[in-house]
């Protein structure tokens, strides 16, 4: 579990909040527990070694964006699914160390909470992930129709269940075009497995984060030939504006203008755990976002944060460095 959390960090970001009229940006997505092994080597098969350290923590791409979302003062709230067993309380307690708000999220009887076992190579910071889940429900449409969506002013999916997806941004299309004012819901979604995502989801978001597995599965060979690419295939809706991180050489974004930016990677001096980056460069991008900085200041905050966390094991962030906050 995660620990070294900030004493009153949910009173120091409440000017924050308030400053956003108290909407919220709601992560929809997993949870999951990761037990973290960090070996000297990856190691061969058939052979012992002795770890380095071991942590049993909470993980899963949405909470790990919603906890790095919290640390910089973002109001967030995630919905997911949750299991009734006592690895639950791993997430959940984590969550609560981090301010985020989970009370919408469903629990199941029955049901285990989904597993991952991590192997953190120490040498070379790579982190290679076995996940396991055995049939804890995703989100359901009819949970996310009970939201009051009043209360969000963005909504991000991490692309895991289209179909489930596709409903319920479609309630948020609705919602929207009932609004009288001015302040309609912001839609991102992640695409970063091929396996969950097809290319007509895509064109449901105002912004489409779109990895390098993704975006190499969609036979493109760098970010800036994916963003060119996804225009020019007309695979993003009329305006929608699409984010693209590369590893260690940054991140490319395209505009609503069709001008692309980027920002460098800012790498620690040694890169000490992978895991969680790219939910990590998500939520700096996010933040931003929500609190109208440009595509080319978001991605340049994605990186920073990302660099940051690449440097270290787990998801407390030092804001302190970050020149955008």
């Amino acid at each position: 579990m995660s620990t070294g959390h900030r004493s009153g960090y949910w009173r120091n970001t409440m000017t924050n909040r308030e400053m956003n009229n108290n909407r919220k940006l709601l992560i929809v997505g997993l949870a999951c527990v990761d037990i973290v092994n960090v070996a000297a080597g990856y190691p061969t098969e058939d052979t012992d070694q002795r770890l380095l350290d071991q942590q049993v923590n909470r993980g899963g791409n949405a909470t790990n964006t919603s906890v790095v979302l919290s640390q910089l003062g973002s109001h967030v709230e995630w919905l997911g699914t949750l299991a009734s067993d006592k690895l639950a309380d791993v997430i959940t307690d984590d969550l609560e160390n981090y301010g985020v708000l989970y009370d919408k999220a469903r629990q199941y009887e029955n049901c285990v909470t989904p597993l991952s076992c991590v192997i953190v190579n120490a040498s070379t910071g790579s982190r290679t992930i076995l996940h396991k889940n055995k049939a804890l429900p995703e989100v359901d449409p009819k949970d996310f129709e009970k939201l009051d969506l009043d209360d969000y002013s963005w909504i991000h999916f991490e692309g895991r269940n289209e179909v489930n997806i596709e409903k319920m941004i479609a309630m948020i299309e609705m919602y929207n075009k009932s609004r009288t004012d001015s302040k309609p819901i912001t839609i991102s979604l992640e695409a970063e497995k091929s396996r969950n995502v097809t290319h007509s989801l895509l064109q449901k978001g105002d912004f489409v984060f779109i990895s390098k597995d993704y975006s190499m599965y969609m036979g493109f060979n760098s970010a800036d030939e994916c963003l060119n690419g996804v225009k020019e295939r007309n695979l993003l809706k009329i305006g929608a504006k699409a984010i693209c991180a590369w590893g260690e050489k940054g991140a490319w974004g395209l505009e609503e203008s069709d001008r692309i930016v980027h920002s460098p990677a800012f790498p620690p001096i040694k890169v000490v755990d992978t895991l969680g980056a790219g939910d990590t460069f998500n939520a700096g991008v996010l933040h931003a976002l929500n609190q109208g900085r440009t595509v080319e200041e978001a991605v340049r905050l994605g990186c920073q944060v990302a660099g940051q966390k690449v440097g270290q094991i787990g998801f407390n962030i030092d804001t302190t460095s970050l020149d955008l906050l």
